[in-house]
């Protein structure tokens, strides 16, 4: 994606935290010569051999997964807290503009299968349950409900390159830059508020 400079994400640590807490994606490929695009949670793991992956699963019954063998090339697209901009906010007159935070991951897609299929489940349910009163283990589910495991197809994702974009007012001098702030927290709106506190930690 098109990044400029001075709000391209380089720090790795910063991504990797992003793609762990905002990990409900997007796969797009091309399946039978047409974009496909499915919403869907791709958890960032570490394989066997060390490479850093990307795990997930869709239905069996959509049609994209028969592209992953025939061009395996896929782009996983995650985007964090957003806002719109007000020219209002400036103690000059501007453009409106939007904050946001995005990262782009692009990658090999293999399908896997067997006992590989499981653990994937069990990573997956494991972080999502973790803070339930009564955390399901899929361990312990029943041999009737885990057949429905035949109706996904499963994938890993080994990962090429990363791209990763901040845009949150670093152009800004620091009196607009905390006034900004102090705007979108008058919101009332979660994701403004959410870009008021990642402005907050970026640093100046």
């Amino acid at each position: 994606m098109y990044i400029p400079d001075i709000y391209k994400n380089e720090n790795q640590e910063d991504i990797t935290a992003f793609l762990k807490q905002n990990s409900f994606g997007i796969l797009i490929n091309q399946t039978n010569g047409k974009l496909w695009a499915t919403h869907i949670p791709l958890e960032l793991e570490t394989n066997k051999e060390g490479k850093t992956i990307l795990e997930g699963h869709i239905s069996k019954e959509n049609p994209q997964w028969q592209g992953f063998t025939e061009n395996d090339q896929i782009l996983a697209v995650f985007s964090g807290p957003h806002s719109y901009i007000s020219p209002s906010w400036y103690d000059h007159e501007n453009v409106p503009t939007w904050n946001y935070i995005a990262v782009h991951v692009y990658g090999r897609i293999k399908i896997i299968e067997g006992d590989a299929v499981i653990e994937s489940l069990k990573k997956l349910v494991d972080k999502y349950e973790q803070n339930s009163e009564n955390p399901v283990r899929i361990e312990n589910l029943s041999q009737k409900t885990m057949m429905q495991s035949r109706g996904i197809v499963a994938f890993e994702i080994e990962i090429d390159e990363i791209q990763a974009t901040k845009k949150m007012s670093q152009n800004r001098d620091d009196k607009n830059y905390q006034n900004i702030i102090s705007e979108l927290e008058k919101t009332n709106i979660n994701q403004s508020i959410a870009v008021a506190n990642e402005m907050k930690k970026c640093p100046r």
